[in-house]
């Protein structure tokens, strides 16, 4: 068991090892950092993590988040109706904004379907993308899911359920590699594959 000099840092130390990715070594060097800090510095840290979890809205359109009750994507009279893009977070939409190939508009699950995690369809915004998808202005939904088991899986309930509508299903092509998380794409790779993406039902195993 780690012992620390203060409870204070103990205590620090222990908040900051909960984040991702962040290990008790980790979080000992960033709690040591923000000591180095000035007043100012630490209060502006803290309350911008407190304003990010206070203030922060969901689109009510797409579910990206955002500062207002709809995001500058959704709003933006430069965007595409006709196609959505379905990703499963924030980080998605981040990554193919980067790319600077897609001009439609977005819908963002909220994750993937996994049993194992317990994560089920009635779990993921699935229903709002049916709703949208028979907008009569919609056109195309792209699947641009993770390659992963989840993934696909993921691809296919969605595939199942938007087949009845009067909409093209279509999904990245290859060159993201299986089993790959779209976010870690990099931007050149995941841009071609989005321009370049096939009908769903092309990728079934023949």
């Amino acid at each position: 068991m780690e012992e620390y000099p203060s409870k204070l840092l103990a205590k620090a130390v222990e908040q900051l090892a909960t984040l991702p990715g962040v290990g008790k070594r980790t979080a000992l060097r960033l709690a040591l950092h923000l000591l180095r800090q000035s007043n100012e510095d630490v209060q502006l840290f803290g309350k911008s993590v407190m304003a990010l979890r206070a203030d922060i809205n969901y689109c009510s359109e797409c579910y990206n988040i955002s500062d207002e009750s709809i995001c500058e994507i959704c709003s933006s009279p430069k965007r595409n109706n006709e196609f959505i893009c379905v990703v499963e977070d924030i980080r998605d939409v981040m990554a193919i904004e980067n790319t600077a190939q897609f001009k439609g508009k977005y819908h963002v699950l909220g994750g993937i379907i996994s049993p194992m995690d317990g994560i089920g369809p009635s779990d993921l915004k699935i229903e709002e993308l049916i709703n949208r998808a028979k907008n009569d202005e919609v056109q195309e939904i792209i699947l641009a899911l993770s390659t992963t088991m989840e993934g696909d899986t993921t691809n296919y309930y969605l595939y199942k359920q938007l087949k009845d509508i009067d909409v093209k299903v279509s999904t990245l092509a290859q060159g993201i590699s299986s089993g790959d998380e779209l976010e870690f794409a990099d931007e050149l790779t995941l841009g071609r594959s989005l321009l370049n993406r096939v009908p769903y039902e092309s990728t079934f195993a023949k």
